[in-house]
């Protein structure tokens, strides 16, 4: 465990390289506040150009996205979201947000949903060297897949299929103007062509679950799934408050909301247990699926969806077209 300055100087001296006269964006909310200060705080020892916004500033949450926000992300150099998810806020403003981000062709932006304190003094703190090593050993496995294999002691038994029009994306704390990243990092991932079999979630959840409702271990949530999307009559959990929402999120929000579109390896090797944080689990040394959008900039996928909710397995087996890569949590590269 580090401190929350030491993630700071790494989120701005190591991951964005932060230089002289650039023009900065930071968006947080009144939770996150503390750590929004000090990214606001190192960043002015670099740069006095700096466009600074509190969420709450612009109304009760949800709220959309602004257009302030939306001049400032059109000009800057770099940008940084460090803020708290809140119910529908995926729809009304982080999409519509990376929506901007993606259009700048210049902007290197950090995206730190569900930020902490313990996540700064933990993931952020971790050897990216190290990480950047294993996830290009990771890659360099998963690239040319064309099935990957997933099992768990508590049930999950799936396999991906890939196509070679998808890219794998290496994410490991390194950004840059055509690759925005999450903070703290450490992942490998694509969008599947297909999914076929049983899923059990059994870590955390994304999008706004994961600060609902934390850990889903002695709640796992069981999906079976066909052909890449979801069974709606098959999702069981024994949280009636949770399985209702979830089932709500994935059949009511589009067409493709109940289709995986993240299968990820996480390669953060600095991390030693889960928290039940989205933002730091879905990095730990595993396996995370996404139902919804493909983030199709990024991975070159031809379909979109306005979810986006994440899934983190606890301790999963990998089989890369038959070669075992994990063996319950630990990499056997």
């Amino acid at each position: 465990m580090g401190t929350i300055a030491e993630g700071v100087k790494q989120a701005i001296d190591n991951c964005l390289k932060i230089h002289k006269g650039e023009n900065v964006v930071i968006i947080t909310d009144k939770e996150s506040l503390v750590i929004g200060n000090a990214l606001k705080k190192k960043t002015e020892t670099i740069t006095g150009n700096i466009q600074f916004f509190v969420m709450e500033d612009f109304g009760t949450r949800p709220i959309n996205f602004q257009k302030e926000m939306d001049d400032a992300l059109k000009t800057a150099d770099v940008s940084i979201y460090a803020a708290q998810g809140a119910e529908g806020e995926l729809q009304t403003f982080r999409m519509a947000m990376i929506k901007t981000i993606d259009e700048n062709p210049k902007l290197r932006h950090a995206h730190m949903i569900g930020i902490t304190p313990e996540i700064m003094e933990d993931g952020m703190c971790s050897d990216y060297v190290e990480i950047q090593r294993i996830s290009k050993l990771v890659y360099e496995k998963v690239k040319n897949a064309r099935q990957i294999r997933v099992v768990t002691e508590k049930g999950s038994d799936f396999t991906g299929q890939f196509s070679p029009d998808i890219k794998w994306v290496v994410s490991d704390g390194e950004i840059t103007a055509d690759n925005w990243k999450n903070l703290p990092d450490g992942e490998v991932f694509t969008a599947p062509e297909s999914v076929n079999g049983t899923i059990i979630i059994d870590g955390c959840l994304g999008d706004f679950f994961t600060e609902k409702y934390g850990s889903v271990e002695k709640t796992p949530v069981k999906i079976e799934v066909k052909d890449g999307r979801a069974i709606k009559e098959s999702i069981t959990c024994d949280n009636k408050k949770l399985l209702d929402e979830f089932v709500k999120y994935l059949f009511e929000i589009d067409e493709n909301s109940n289709r995986i579109g993240e299968f990820a390896i996480g390669t953060n090797t600095g991390l030693t247990k889960l928290i039940y944080n989205l933002l730091q689990d879905e990095k730990f040394p595993g396996i995370h699926v996404a139902f919804g959008n493909p983030y199709p900039t990024k991975t070159g996928a031809k379909w979109e969806s306005k979810a986006h909710v994440d899934g983190v397995l606890i301790k999963p087996s990998i089989y890369v077209d038959g070669e075992q890569i994990m063996n319950k949590g630990e990499f056997c590269l």
